[in-house]
């Protein structure tokens, strides 16, 4: 027989296992459509059968159980299946054994199967440590689960955290889970980008969106309480494929302030182009795009639109490019961008 595992959360070393403990039986892994390249290649290598189904993973969980019925494999859920829960345990269990004096675990939840295990196996070792979940905004299953009283259907879209969009949690999770979590927070997509920028900048980490939610949480702010205490936030994950990541690492500049776009109005005569370069040459911002548009300026003949993205050093620097971009052009349009010196806590 095959056994059939849907979601794309399972680790690589959770299918490599599978594959070892089947021996002679063959080991079938559904995805959907958004699974990070990296993850499908590694399951194959793995001598896995990767299936790819479904836009979500609930529509590839339900093409996982037709397999199932038609061909009479087992079917191992991702993050509900009790010995799943038991081995995602393992990770409180060496946060207990390694870290003294813990106050509090930060756990990114989608299936919750991870948070269920973790809160298990932390709560035994040190009744009084904190068990925090962490989702992303655009999938909050756990939360909504927690409104019913049960798993429910929660709404999800795409996200950076890709490997959190479940739609309802596992029922043995959420029944384990729920009396062990001391709270639970989403984060938005901006603090996630930002979260991946923060980790290949400064510790060399990559880790995928789902992995970094805790570390946004704390980034955004959203856990005060836990300033001057001992946490540990779990960093699960680093499937992410290349071409997302420089998605990210983009979007987490954006998030930053460190990436300025804008289209300004110059004389369509020689010298204009080279007074805006020098000018931004001489604020000290780098140029990554530019692209001058004549066609769709009707107004003024003599005139040209620039469409420009330029890299600055931090949220303070963008503030003075901006000011010199409003000083010397009557018409500037800075597009997707809030005020960068609002927002203290992400330009920290």
């Amino acid at each position: 027989g095959i056994t059939a595992v849907y979601c794309k959360q399972w680790y690589q070393g959770r299918v490599r296992e599978a594959v070892v403990s089947t021996q002679s039986t063959g080991v079938t892994v559904v995805m959907p459509v958004v699974a990070p390249i990296m993850k499908i290649s590694q399951c194959k290598q793995m001598k896995a059968t990767v299936v790819i189904k479904g836009e979500t993973i609930a529509e590839a969980r339900e093409h996982a159980l037709t397999i199932l019925e038609k061909e009479g494999q087992v079917y191992i859920n991702g993050f509900d299946h009790p010995d799943i829960i038991a081995g995602q345990g393992t990770v409180g269990l060496e946060i207990c054994g390694q870290l003294d004096n813990i106050d509090a675990i930060i756990v990114p939840v989608g299936g919750a199967g991870l948070i269920a295990g973790v809160a298990v196996a932390a709560k035994n070792m040190n009744p009084s440590i904190q068990i925090i979940g962490v989702e992303a905004a655009r999938c909050k299953s756990f939360t909504e689960a927690l409104k019913a009283g049960k798993p429910v259907r929660a709404a999800n879209s795409v996200s950076l955290a890709d490997g959190l969009a479940v739609p309802t949690v596992g029922l043995n999770a959420f029944v384990t889970a729920q009396p062990l979590v001391d709270k639970i927070i989403t984060v938005s997509e901006k603090a996630i980008a930002l979260s991946i920028l923060r980790l290949v900048e400064i510790e060399k980490n990559v880790v995928e969106g789902s992995g970094v939610v805790g570390l946004a949480a704390l980034i955004d702010g959203q856990l005060p309480e836990l300033k001057g205490k001992r946490v540990c936030t779990i960093l699960c994950g680093g499937n992410i494929d290349t071409t997302v990541l420089g998605r990210c690492l983009e979007r987490g500049l954006a998030a930053d302030h460190r990436l300025l776009s804008f289209t300004v109005v110059v004389k369509d005569a020689p010298g204009g182009m080279k007074m805006l370069t020098e000018r931004l040459a001489e604020s000290g911002a780098s140029i990554k795009d530019i692209l001058h548009e004549r066609a769709w300026l009707l107004e003024d003949v003599f005139a040209v639109r620039v469409r420009c993205m330029v890299e600055t050093r931090d949220a303070d620097h963008t503030v003075e490019v901006r000011k010199t971009l409003t000083d010397n052009y009557r018409h500037v349009e800075f597009i997707g961008l809030s005020d960068a010196s609002s927002d203290p806590n992400l330009s920290n």
